[in-house]
């Protein structure tokens, strides 16, 4: 899976975004927490799911596994919704 060429990626000041081009259904900005913005970073490679979560584990410490598959997942499913994610 990898990030639409649809959506673009900015950050400005601290904040995260993503925008939709004129290409795609959705229609709007994104702003993106920084677990957000790191996984939106991933994805702009092909990737799997697992892999992020990989990256993440690797990245923070604090949080077990179950509990990034799970905000990986939600975050995913969520980015799908919008149609920001190709497979």
């Amino acid at each position: 899976m990898k990030l639409d060429a649809g959506f673009l990626t900015h950050e400005t000041r601290g904040e995260h975004y993503i925008i939709s081009t004129s290409e795609t259904s959705f229609k709007g900005i994104v702003k993106n927490n920084e677990t957000a913005a790191f996984i939106v970073e991933c994805l702009k490679s092909d990737t799997t799911q697992e892999a992020i979560v990989d990256n993440l584990l690797s990245e923070y410490s604090g949080a077990g596994r179950e509990t990034i598959e799970r905000d990986v997942a939600e975050i995913i499913d969520k980015l799908r919704s919008i149609g920001a994610i190709t497979e």
